[in-house]
């Protein structure tokens, strides 16, 4: 059924429309033609990509098909041994890679298993419990306190009703619902108090609705609809890897073919030079990068999970690094979602109270200082209505404080608690005998209780400020009733509109004394005429340490935005407190945000910091104009509103405790303690995690370089290959991986926080890096190539052994300069020359492997080495220092 705004629509429209009945519901026939015409009530999940065409995703990569290339070439030409080694690292990367992507969606199994199994139904005219994917539009659904909302209704009667719908449009406290409302213009879907939405809660009083749209036509629905369509992005580093790999392949081609031109040119045979361009082709490709990357991320991963923080995607862990602005839901996230008392006036003082949640503990203070309650001779009174007029409870499970019933009513629990009154114990003590319920006309509840005043009845009552107070005839101010004269009652008024101003929810208390229990029990009897006790304020206040986190994210100059479905007062009242807005003109209302383009957006989130009452398409708008605009954005959020902003922007964090399960498995982050503060944590790991990979991405390719500039200008000079291909692969796979890894996991620079965010565009090779490569590579070829014409005097033009001390100089100096590379703004004098024992024992191990390959007998007839004897060692170690020491001295005069 297409998407109506049923909202709109009188009771007789709808049911003409839907052709229904209110009492009889639907018959069974026709359940089963609507069952036929709109589908079921389920969310349907698209096809996902099956396993083959991942494998084939894999070795579509360039660099991988120009090592499959050489791989064939070599089984003609018959170095078969050679060919083997190349596939295998071409399979063994392809299988990490489908490792690295194998996160499966699981936000359509989560958002079905929030709807509702069963739903109340008038069918046949009578009730009946059905399974609720029956549910077609037009049924006729019963709704009780606790009851999951089982589809799209439109209230047709309500009693009362309250429902909690924080998990989809970000409201704090339960919304008030009545069925007689009706709009005339649009309004959003927090607004709308006569809808009731797929997989929200009734928390209170009961009603009935009729079905209005099911399955993908529900509000969820359509979220699970935009979350399919969005297709999994690249993230900066995907990019940087993708364009380097096609630059290194293309440049691969062009130097294999000029090697190929040139050896022939100079008289050589086809087949050496084939060979030759092998070797060189294998030289190129950094065939570890992507297993190291991959292992280096996972390191990553490892890491923020002692930092709280769970990384289900792996590149997700740096692009988290590069995020330049947060955009944060506010409630639960930003806020402890959890209403709190935070001020109480009576007896014309104002108290502020200190705790946050539901933990009922805390300080009463006034202009600074502590105080006892009885010291106001009021706020005892106050406290007692709080405790008595309430039907919330507190549970206490291993000392975390939940509430059962309303939020607001739990915070007025919990302030009683604060002054060690037991919800239990007082209404024990001062019995409930009557009572006039909650009713959102009359915005009132009054209960009426025995022994508060001995040989009285006593009426308390709690409700909306302006309806109290003009109800109330006196006041009592310490104790004492006065008339509640229109100049104080100003005062009182004041006092509400200043708390409303600090975007308190504001609730007013009084009370009535009886002889005896009224005959005739009713509001306009009962509800007028009280004396004024006083007022509370509370509100969901912010995370204590969200503030600290906020300011981190300045010093590195990350801005943060506040998206809520909340009021536009609350939700800049929370920001101007955690210092991420000054002004109310950078709040936005989602109203707003319909009336501009997209183009006008891009401009408008340059300045704006909170957007309040807004809905799951304008959050997605937000996203998609901030990354418009360059920026790279990490979206927080808990609740299925936040899922499709989650899926649309760079990274979505969602909250591992309070979190539905549609936001953790949309989000590639979770934060195990729903701290705002973690996400600071997890961007500086993640820049850590980038900054270390530049550095092993620096250091393999500046040896592949320089293993290049080897094999090139020996061609130049006519002589012959300095090193063969099994010899370059074992460079490449073995001896520059261990360094490279250990490189992936240094502590990153202590100033690494106060840097801005790196330009998303800023390719991962910069200019200081390209020079840096440069160089290093000329340094290492050079080296390398000093040592060759060396080998090649000392044992009388024998190209074996010229070839063993090579591979043992080049192998040596790449592993010496690995030290070089763990820093390029360093020297080794200031970060300590062996303060990453990782590469330590990296490049030891490494150096032991060579050993083996040049003393162990049967690994010598393989990569066609000898034993090397002292006089080989000391020239080989003079040439090897010669790359750690034009790394040093570059960083210094890069410095100067």
């Amino acid at each position: 059924m297409k998407l109506k705004e049923w909202y709109k629509q009188s009771k007789e429209e709808l049911l003409s429309n839907l052709d229904s009945n209110l009492d009889s519901g639907l018959t069974s026939n026709e359940v089963n033609l609507r069952l036929e015409k709109y589908g079921t009530n389920d969310l349907k999940e698209e096809n996902k990509k099956s396993f083959f065409s991942k494998i084939v995703a894999q070795f579509s990569d360039f660099l991988i098909l120009i090592l499959i290339a050489a791989a064939i070439i070599s089984v003609f030409v018959g170095e078969a041994q050679d060919a083997m080694v190349i596939l295998a690292i071409v399979i063994v990367n392809a299988f990490l890679g489908i490792y690295q992507e194998g996160r499966a969606e699981k936000a359509l199994d989560a958002l079905k298993k929030m709807s509702s199994p069963n739903a109340k139904v008038v069918r046949n005219g009578s009730i009946e419990v059905v399974p609720a994917n029956t549910l077609v539009p037009g049924d006729i659904v019963a709704l009780d306190a606790g009851d999951i909302i089982p589809a799209d209704l439109r209230l047709m009667e309500s009693s009362n009703l309250k429902i909690e719908e924080a998990s989809l449009t970000g409201e704090s406290v339960p919304v008030e619902k009545n069925s007689n409302s009706i709009f005339d213009e649009e309004v959003s879907l927090g607004d709308r108090h006569n809808m009731a939405f797929m997989s929200t809660a009734v928390t209170y009083g009961r009603g009935k609705g009729i079905v209005v749209g099911t399955g993908h036509d529900t509000e969820i629905g359509k979220i699970a609809t935009m979350i399919q369509s969005f297709e999994d992005e690249t993230t900066p580093l995907q990019k940087q890897l993708n364009n380097l790999g096609k630059v290194l392949g293309l440049a691969t081609i062009f130097i294999c073919i000029a090697v190929f031109v040139i050896g022939l040119l100079q008289g050589r045979e086809a087949l050496e030079m084939l060979m030759v361009s092998i070797s060189l082709a294998v030289a190129a490709i950094p065939e570890g990068l992507p297993a190291i990357v991959t292992i280096v991320l996972a390191i990553g991963m490892n890491k923020m999970v002692k930092r709280h923080a769970i990384v289900k995607k792996l590149l997700a862990v740096e692009t988290l690094g590069s995020t330049t602005v947060i955009c944060s839901d506010k409630t639960g996230t930003l806020t402890q979602n959890e209403m709190t008392v935070v001020k109480v006036f009576t007896d014309g003082t104002i108290i502020d109270i200190t705790g946050g949640g539901y933990e009922p503990s805390g300080e009463f203070i006034v202009d600074g200082a502590n105080i006892k309650i009885e010291e106001i001779g009021d706020l005892q009174t106050l406290l007692s209505i709080s405790a008595l007029a309430n039907d919330a409870s507190l549970e206490n499970a291993d000392g975390i404080f939940r509430v059962i019933g309303d939020p607001t009513e739990g915070a007025l629990v919990t302030l009683a608690g604060k002054a060690n009154i037991d919800k239990d114990n007082i209404n024990k003590e001062f019995p409930r005998i009557e009572e006039i319920p909650f009713d959102s006309d009359r915005k009132m509840m009054t209960t009426f209780h025995q022994n508060y005043i001995p040989g009285k009845i006593v009426s308390f009552t709690k409700g909306a400020p302006d309806i109290i107070i003009n109800r109330c005839s006196r006041i009592s101010i310490d104790g004492k009733v006065t008339d509640f004269s229109q100049n104080i009652k100003n005062q009182v008024l004041e006092v509400n509109s200043n708390f409303s101003k600090d975007a308190l929810r504001v609730l007013a208390f009084a009370y009535k004394e009886y002889n005896e229990l009224p005959n005739n029990i009713s509001p306009d009897l009962n509800e007028v005429d009280m004396t004024f006790v006083g007022l509370v304020g509370m509100i969901d206040p912010a995370r204590p340490e969200a503030k600290d986190a906020i300011a981190k994210c300045k010093e590195a100059g990350i801005k943060t935005v506040m998206i809520t479905g909340d009021y536009k007062e609350t939700a800049f009242a929370i920001a101007k407190e955690l210092g991420m807005a000054d002004t109310i003109d950078e709040a936005m209302m989602g109203e707003e945000l319909n009336k501009i383009s997209d183009e006008e957006l891009r401009e408008v989130v340059k300045d704006i910091k909170v957007y309040a009452r807004v809905s799951p398409e304008h959050k997605v708008r937000i996203v998609s104009a901030l990354k418009a605009n360059g920026e790279i954005t990490a979206m927080t959020g808990d609740g299925v509103n936040d899922a499709l902003a989650l899926k649309r922007a760079d990274i979505g964090v969602s909250m591992g405790i309070t979190g539905t399960d549609v936001a953790k498995n949309t989000a590639e982050l979770i934060l195990t303690d729903d701290n705002f503060a973690s996400i600071v944590s997890a961007v500086e790991e993640g820049r850590i995690i980038y900054s270390n990979i530049k550095k092993f991405v620096f250091f393999l390719l500046s040896c592949n370089i320089g293993e290049i500039f080897l094999v090139f200008t020996s061609i130049l000079f006519n002589l012959p290959v300095p090193l063969l291909p099994i010899q370059l692969l074992w460079l490449n796979l073995v001896t520059d991986s261990f360094p490279a890894l250990a490189l992936g996991v240094e502590k990153g620079d202590p100033d690494i926080m106060r840097l801005s965010p790196r330009n998303p565009k800023e390719p991962i090779l910069n200019k200081s890096m390209l020079v840096g490569i440069i160089l290093q590579s000329i340094a290492v070829g050079g080296a390398s190539l000093l040592a060759y014409k060396w080998g090649l005097s000392a044992y009388s033009g024998d190209i074996d052994k010229a070839r063993t001390i090579t591979f043992t100089a080049l192998i040596t100096a790449e592993l010496l300069r690995a030290y070089s590379s763990r820093s390029q703004r360093y020297t080794l004098f200031k970060i300590g020359f062996f303060t990453n024992r990782t590469l330590v024992y990296g490049t030891l191990f490494s150096f032991v492997l060579l050993l083996g390959v040049l003393y162990i007998p049967f690994m010598q007839p393989i990569f066609n080495t000898f034993s090397l004897g002292v006089k080989d060692w000391m020239a080989i170690l003079e040439y090897a220092f010669i790359p750690l020491i034009v790394g040093e001295l570059s960083k210094l005069v890069i410095k100067k």
